[in-house]
């Protein structure tokens, strides 16, 4: 059985996309965290970063990239990258992913949001 992720790198589920290459993809989440809030994983299913294997290294370091360029694009000057590991750590789908939150205009919005 496929995660919701995998079900949407495999466009089974529609999603908002905003970036896809050959090993990573980003979206918007479904139930944002802050006025600018996409989701940036890999292709390849690893549930999460305690699954993490020396070969991965490349993978996750591009992620990050991936989330420099479409800040970048986006025009944003500011933001936040969050990685939640297990459900203790408040990771709600066993697929790693990175939360790009951004778009905040005041100071009382710019506190780092809680994520379910």
């Amino acid at each position: 059985m496929q995660c919701l992720f995998c079900k949407i790198i495999n466009k089974e589920i529609p999603s908002d996309i905003v970036y896809e290459d050959e090993k990573v993809i980003s979206f918007k989440d479904i139930h944002p965290k802050a006025p600018i809030h996409f989701l940036i994983l890999p292709k390849k299913h690893i549930p999460s970063v305690n699954h993490l294997e020396e070969t991965d290294k490349e993978l996750v370091g591009n992620l990050f990239l991936v989330a420099k360029n479409i800040a970048r694009d986006k025009n944003l000057n500011g933001y936040k990258l969050i990685v939640n590991v297990g459900r203790e750590g408040g990771q709600l789908i066993d697929h790693l992913h990175l939360h790009l939150l951004a778009g905040w205009k005041s100071p009382e919005e710019r506190e780092i949001p809680k994520m379910p």
